[in-house]
């Protein structure tokens, strides 16, 4: 009954509603193991798409969650604040790159990219650069699938290709070939220098994830790449973006991505493994470029 009500209501991601995958029915989860109704246990290699790091049903986290459910579960952010914010606001900027100083909370990483591209633009309009709505970033990409975000993932081997007549046409950089740990070739910026020197009147940022390509094929390139991009992003007035979403709180060895590069971005997106999936944005205090 459960499995004939799903295939009949339900649409599940990234499959078929006509002819969708089998889905299996959990009935528990505990650390790495998730539990079928039929008793079987599966060992969750994907941590939950990434986002359950400490594992499922923690009893830190569990317990932070029926103290605080005791208290208050939501509440509206617009006209109000409450201590939970704030002390975690206070404990993401003693970790993030210094001069990252203000917060933007939102409810998923697709809505998190969201807001940082509106952040971006509404930036430039600002100062009046009204011309500059478009962004820049590389192939093999993700950054989700609500609909600016899928502007900006990899328009041919994405998961996202049948909408492509219907999005904000991007410019898209080749990916990054250099490998991490291998020596740097400096042939590897050129082609977004192209972009940014031919388009900078456009560009209102450029949107990457640092160091690691996840849905791309976990694609380890090398951090200079990044530390060039940001000259260039600062030599033709675009902001830089880096997507965290996936690779923040320790994924690369670091507990940001950023932390192998020289480069503090403009707007960082961050969430998957705060707190099994919370997501906010770290806006830099900014000014306009001479």
């Amino acid at each position: 009954m459960l499995l004939e009500t799903d295939r009949s209501h339900l649409w599940h991601p990234y499959t078929s509603a006509v002819d969708p995958i089998p889905v299996y029915p959990v009935k528990r989860a505990q650390g790495v193991t998730i539990e079928l109704e039929d008793g079987t246990r599966l060992i969750d290699g994907t941590s939950s798409w990434w986002a359950c790091i400490h594992g499922y049903n923690n009893p830190v986290l569990n317990d932070a969650v029926t103290e605080q459910v005791k208290e208050m579960s939501h509440v509206m952010f617009g006209g109000f604040t409450h201590r939970p914010a704030v002390l975690l606001a206070e404990k993401l900027l003693d970790i993030a790159p210094h001069g990252l100083s203000r917060i933007f909370y939102c409810d998923s990483g697709s809505v998190s990219v969201e807001i940082a591209l509106k952040m971006a633009v509404q930036y430039w309009q600002s100062f009046g650069r009204i011309t500059k709505t478009k962004f820049a970033t590389v192939k093999s990409g993700y950054h989700g699938n609500t609909w600016k975000a899928m502007s900006v993932c990899d328009p041919v081997t994405g998961m996202h290709g049948i909408f492509g007549n219907a999005l904000s046409p991007q410019f898209f950089a080749e990916q990054p070939r250099t490998r991490f740990g291998s020596e740097w070739d400096p042939e590897d910026i050129e082609s977004m220098r192209r972009i940014l020197e031919r388009n900078n009147n456009e560009i209102a940022a450029v949107i990457i994830e640092p160091v690691v390509q996840g849905a791309g094929g976990m694609w380890f390139y090398h951090p200079q790449y990044l530390n060039e991009l940001s000259k260039l992003c600062r030599e033709h007035d675009a902001l830089l973006i880096f997507d965290e979403i996936a690779t923040g709180f320790g994924r690369t060895g670091e507990m940001f991505a950023t932390y192998h590069t020289e480069v503090v971005p403009d707007i960082m997106t961050i969430g998957k493994a705060l707190t099994g999936g919370g997501i906010c944005h770290l806006p830099r205090r900014w000014q306009l470029r001479k």
